[in-house]
């Protein structure tokens, strides 16, 4: 059996001396020239143009060498272009302005079930979607005659995305288009890359259908535990170790509670479908309506809370009010919970530093956040280390949820954090209401 021989990085570059055409057809005319400057020239002279003359061959094989070496690699990194392309998982399709196919990849002739040889060099129009065998590849070229078309960037950004979701056969694509510009600037035309995400999205759609169907089941025997335990809790016949006990099993059984909760709200993000109802709304009102309301809770665990209310009034906000509160809600929850006994929490709200929009700031003075994983704490079940020692509960849902909740507003969230210093979170909202998404996002997203 003949073992293939290892492939030695640089290999490729050799060139045989062989190749050194060039070199070959001067060489003779170099040892002429040496062999009459000896027999002829005095020798002093005769030694200077030797030297001359072999210094001539140098940089003639040098030059005809490096010449072979640079046309070996561009041929050589062009086949590996070549294997790369042909070997994408993604389907490549390249067409000029007129939609005259010009490059159609073996990933492309899997996935619209049409060979290279019957596509290249034609130029396919928006009719062609009727025909069967063109129709999938006419709607991913025209993408406004795709069944159902959710753009992914802004009109005229490029690379544009785009995802399109198709019934009969069950397809979800997501198409990335990028111009191909000539030299001197001159549009050629596009190449599409087309992922098939069919399978993945339906993995993901099971498993946040699982949790989903799962929560519900969940949620109606742990109500009744707990509506039961807290009756337990409040009748007075019971021992100090029952009531204690019972007390406990109530605590334990509202955190189960408040995880299902979690979940549900988890899952109904990720499939695009929590609900949101945005108005245009005060968020100085709705702050202090909410911190007055968590202000019982706020003294019970021995802290300070104050709101910096800004000096000028503030334009209006396009929010969903109850979806707000509940951010609020989860980084208040944070806020107290991971807090230092005496500490403080200072809720601030004025104009983002730039563009239309209003930030809403939330410090503590609590244990912080180690540096390294900072920007872990809105993944979904994240917690810090040092959370985990302080509070034993916790689903590490709440950041994640809050986040999306923001997302969804058209904001952003971020945090900044010292490890034993405190911690800040802050989030903008617009006060445009075009900046607002017009659908929510899913998981895949």
């Amino acid at each position: 059996m003949n073992a293939t021989p290892p492939r030695v990085p640089g290999m490729e570059l050799i060139v045989p001396l062989s190749k050194l055409r060039m070199f070959w057809l001067t060489l003779p005319l170099l040892v002429v020239g040496a062999t009459l400057d000896v027999i002829y020239v005095p020798l002093p002279f005769a030694i200077a143009g030797v030297a001359i003359l072999i210094a001539a061959g140098v940089v003639v094989f040098i030059m005809n060498y490096r010449a072979l070496a640079a046309e070996r690699g561009g041929r050589v990194e062009a086949n590996e272009l070549k294997d790369i392309i042909l070997n994408l998982d993604d389907a490549l399709v390249v067409y000029n302005q007129n939609f005259r196919i010009k490059f159609f990849n073996p990933a492309a002739e899997k996935l619209f079930r049409l060979t290279a040889a019957s596509v290249v060099g034609q130029e396919l129009q928006p009719k062609d979607a009727g025909r069967p065998d063109r129709r999938l590849l006419a709607q991913v070229l025209f993408p406004s005659l795709a069944p159902t078309l959710v753009p992914r960037t802004k009109a005229g950004d490029y690379p544009q995305v785009a995802d399109l979701s198709f019934v009969d056969p069950t397809l979800e694509l997501r198409v990335t288009t990028t111009p191909i510009v000539e030299e001197g600037g001159k549009l050629y035309g596009f190449m599409k890359i087309v992922r098939d995400r069919t399978r993945e999205l339906m993995l993901l759609r099971a498993k946040t259908e699982f949790i989903s169907v799962a929560s519900h089941q969940l949620r109606t025997p742990i109500n009744e535990v707990r509506w039961a335990v807290e009756l337990l809790t409040q009748d007075k016949g019971l021992s100090e170790e029952s009531h204690s006990i019972a007390e406990r099993t109530l605590a334990s059984a509202t955190s189960l509670a408040a995880l299902v909760d979690n979940l549900l709200d988890t899952a109904r993000i990720e499939e695009g479908r929590f609900g949101y109802s945005f108005v245009p709304t005060n968020l100085v009102d709705l702050l202090g309506s909410f911190l007055g309301t968590v202000m019982p809770q706020v003294e019970r665990a021995g802290l300070k809370l104050y709101f910096d209310r800004p000096d000028a009034p503030l334009p209006q906000a396009y929010v969903d009010s109850q979806k707000l509160s509940m951010v609020m809600a989860n980084l208040m929850d944070n806020a107290v919970r991971y807090n230092v006994k005496n500490g403080t929490i200072i809720v601030k709200i004025g104009p983002a530093t730039a563009g239309p929009f209003l930030e809403i700031s939330m410090k503590d003075t609590g244990i912080g956040v180690p540096a390294e994983q900072v920007t872990k704490l809105f993944t979904k079940f994240f917690r810090g280390d040092n959370a985990a020692k302080a509070q034993a509960g916790g689903t590490g849902l709440g950041l994640y949820i809050a986040r999306n909740v923001i997302q969804a507003h058209g904001g952003q969230m971020w945090m900044e954090s010292e490890l034993n210093r405190g911690s800040t979170v802050h989030f903008i909202l617009p006060t445009d209401p075009t900046l607002v998404p017009s659908k929510e996002v899913t998981l895949e997203e």
